[in-house]
């Protein structure tokens, strides 16, 4: 695929900004998503060339609004390692060792991606907070931080389709989240947690 069909697949003209083309692959993505279509090959059909179009394109459009100021330092605390039942909106990572050298940019990409991630949960627009997590994971895929986030979104989008009843789909969700990050144990045992509340639904 090359980059006029890239544009193309997104709706764009060639040269569009990086924030035109990260509107219009938001917008797109959630109309395509196969959690949305769950029986339209299409949409899924769709939906992977979008995605696949939105990575080669970030790959050689610079994000101009986050471009790098002179002295800036990103300072990151972690809290305890958790995903508790009654914050699951919020995202509460353990650390992790330290990702690969980060150029500013990405390191400002990284921690913007993470508040706008923070901001979908707690708006409960699970969907979206998945797309732009997996956005991230394909953008750094060293980055052991960013596998975690993209994990524990996935575990709660899974344990509220288990609120909501969908239970073979939270099933997806919680092997995806272990799959994502398998060598997070605060992860792994909350995870097995959820599968026993699965079974007892069962």
């Amino acid at each position: 695929m090359d980059l006029g069909d890239c544009y193309r697949l997104l709706g764009l003209r060639s040269g569009a900004s990086f924030a035109d083309i990260k509107a219009s692959y938001r917008r797109l993505a959630q109309q395509y998503h196969p959690d949305i279509n769950p029986d339209d090959n299409k949409a899924k059909d769709k939906f992977i060339a979008l995605t696949e179009a939105y990575r080669l394109l970030l790959q050689v459009v610079a994000p101009q609004e986050i471009a790098p100021q002179s002295t800036q330092t990103v300072t990151v605390t972690h809290p305890e390692p958790t995903v508790t039942e009654t914050s699951t909106t919020t995202l509460k990572t353990q650390p992790t060792p330290q990702p690969p050298q980060m150029s500013e940019v990405e390191q400002q990409l990284k921690w913007q991606t993470y508040e706008q991630l923070q901001i979908f949960l707690k708006q409960r627009r699970f969907p979206q907070a998945i797309a732009l997590a997996e956005a991230l994971a394909a953008r750094l895929p060293q980055d052991p931080e960013v596998r975690q986030w993209q994990a524990i979104a996935y575990q709660i989008w899974g344990r509220v389709l288990i609120k909501q009843n969908q239970l073979p789909k939270a099933k997806i969700y919680l092997k995806k989240a272990l799959k994502t990050d398998p060598h997070n144990k605060a992860l792994w045992d909350e995870v097995q947690r959820d599968f026993q509340k699965l079974e007892q639904i069962f």
